[in-house]
C-alpha cells in the first residue's frame, strides 16, 4: 500500500480518538481501511499458495490448494 495511504490511515486514527470525525473522513477511513485489508488478505493468500506441506505419509500439500485458493498451485 502506498505509504501515503497508510499515513492517512494513522492520522485519521489519532483524529477520531482526538476529536472525531466529520462524515466525509469517516468515509474516507473506512474507504482506506477495506484497501488495506483487501491487500493484507491478498499477500496473507499470495504466502499460502507458495507454502507446501509434507504429510506423515510422505505426500506434499500445498495450503492454499488445501484452504481453498482459487488460484491453485
Amino acid at each position: 500500500m502506498d505509504p501515503m495511504k497508510l499515513n492517512r490511515i494513522n492520522e485519521l486514527a489519532r483524529k477520531a480518538k482526538a476529536e472525531g470525525l466529520t462524515d466525509a473522513e469517516r468515509e474516507e477511513q473506512a474507504k482506506l481501511r477495506q484497501e488495506y485489508i483487501a491487500l493484507v488478505r491478498m499477500n496473507l493468500r499470495s504466502q499460502l499458495d507458495s507454502i507446501d506441506l509434507v504429510e506423515k505419509d510422505g505426500s506434499v500439500v500445498n495450503l492454499g490448494e488445501k484452504y481453498g485458493s482459487k488460484k491453485g498451485h
